[in-house]
């Protein structure tokens, strides 16, 4: 096999990881833990809470902490299927407050943003999806081959158990070479899952989870292409017989690639991956050429930065650009895999003049893209060398599930100075003095923040003393971050 690719399993009772190696690289990372496991193709019996005619949107409970966001267009039926007559222009046609209703979540929680619903339910299994509210037949359009489309559309169409139970069916791309009764046994699987969820629904009196998609370990052997993987090694050996369970039932195609590690090292250890997982928490990414790339995460989008750095090149400034240019369209796109970042994405490449160039490196994006399973769209190249990119966002980024807000920069990235923190104490002592008769001040403030002012702003301390006729005395606190402060009254 040209190029390797190997899925690692480790699990632990309170989190699973998985990572995907390809020749010996990780590209991608996928964590879940037990006391937050993702919501994503859960579904739920809802009830609508509000209705926001301003907004053509719908809060409703499903039972979470926060009320779930359902947009009416994924309410009414696709334009595709839907008659002329049915509009999605107002949603109160369609929802009203109190109203029960049957979603699913197209995307977790995020921040301080509910999940995503949507009332258009599909179940997938290994072959195949199925679409309760559709009547069509679909095809991966990933299978490029007409005659192996049509196969297995006409497959779906002969099976009896088609026409049993309404429902519209998309064939997935792993889906290519099956023969009728692998088709058959999917069908009937989704169709048995779809009775159970509309009998826990018609049961349920209140906002309550009626089905939830597979754990971690189960969905990547649901979920990825098999033709591609070598090895799934799996660490635990309770996980790898469940896995070898649902293998032998639903991924028959799998069961000889998994297998069971048992070496001393950690398995995360075997490629480096606790290190790479380490370095896709920071902001710089560093380039073979010498170049790097700066990248920065924020609630409203996020911006990758390209830089020559220290590569000088070997032919003119030009060329060198060029150069940095194409090697950081790979080291982008695997980032977006392996940092899961998702929603607007601002690349600023290097500006470069020959539009041979900008066309050589745009198309060298857009392929290195094509490995990424998840939807991303671009602009071309602008004149100021920026590409503006959608990733589509389902779950948080890696950032955002192994790490919190700073508590001492509160997620600014930077904090102020000894000197800044100093003209904010002195400030803070002749408010005080306005409203309050002391002896004395005492500041009680970080080493950092006391030493400056005892040595560089000393003189300002001498001068604001002598302005209130009172004394003000400094504490070194070691515990204090640069930013906190109090100041005491005696």
């Amino acid at each position: 096999m040209n190029n390797e690719e190997k899925v690692l399993v480790n699990v632990t009772p309170t989190e699973t990881r998985v990572a995907w190696v390809e020749n010996g690289v990780l590209q991608e990372v996928w964590i879940e833990r037990a006391n937050k496991r993702g919501l994503v193709g859960n579904i739920y019996i809802g009830k609508v809470d509000r209705v926001l005619p301003g907004m053509q949107a719908a809060f409703v409970d499903i039972g979470l902490e926060r009320t779930a966001f359902l947009h009416v267009s994924d309410i009414c039926r696709r334009a595709i299927t839907k008659p002329a007559e049915e509009e999605c222009d107002d949603i109160a046609k369609f929802l009203h407050a109190g109203q029960r209703v049957l979603v699913q979540v197209v995307k977790d929680p995020i921040s301080s943003k509910g999940a995503r619903l949507t009332m258009h339910v599909t179940l997938p299994s290994r072959l195949l999806v199925f679409m309760p509210d559709e009547a069509m037949i679909g095809v991966s359009q990933k299978i490029e081959d007409v005659e192996e489309r049509d196969r297995l559309r006409d497959l779906i169409k002969s099976l009896p158990e088609t026409k049993e139970v309404p429902g519209g069916f998309i064939v997935r791309t792993v889906a290519e070479g099956s023969d009728f009764h692998e088709l058959q046994a999917d069908l009937r699987y989704l169709q048995r899952l779809w009775l159970s969820v509309q009998e826990k629904a018609k049961q349920a009196n209140k906002p309550t989870l009626v089905y939830e998609d597979l754990p971690l370990y189960l969905q990547i052997l649901r979920d990825i292409p098999i033709e591609k993987i070598e090895n799934i090694r799996v660490d635990s050996t309770e996980t790898y017989k469940k896995m070898l369970a649902f293998s032998e039932n639903f991924v028959m195609d799998l069961s000889e690639q998994l297998s069971l590690y048992t070496g001393e090292r950690p398995i995360f250890d075997l490629y480096s991956i606790e290190d790479e997982i380490q370095q896709a928490l920071q902001k710089r990414v560093n380039l073979k050429s010498g170049g790097y790339l700066i990248i920065d995460q924020t609630e409203a989008m996020t911006t990758i930065d390209v830089n020559t750095g220290g590569f000088v090149g070997h032919k003119n400034l030009e060329e060198t650009i060029y150069r940095t240019n194409l090697e950081a369209t790979q080291a982008i796109a695997r980032q977006l895999r392996l940092r899961n970042l998702g929603g607007i994405i601002i690349l600023d490449l290097i500006d470069m003049e020959g539009r041979e160039h900008k066309a050589s490196v745009y198309a060298a994006l857009q392929k290195a893209l094509q490995r990424d399973r998840v939807k991303t769209s671009m602009t071309e190249i602008s004149s100021l060398g920026l590409v503006e990119m959608t990733r589509k966002r389902t779950r948080e980024s890696l950032e955002h599930v192994l790490c919190e807000p700073c508590p001492v920069c509160q997620g600014r990235g930077s904090v102020k100075t000894p000197e800044t923190i100093a003209f904010e104490v002195f400030r803070e002592i002749t408010r005080m003095a306005k409203s309050f008769d002391a002896d004395y001040y005492r500041v009680i403030a970080s080493e950092s923040v006391v030493s400056y002012i005892l040595d560089e702003a000393s003189n300002s301390v001498v001068e604001l003393e002598s302005f209130l006729n009172k004394s003000i005395r400094f504490q070194a606190e070691s515990g204090y971050f640069i930013e906190q402060f109090d100041v005491v009254i005696s």
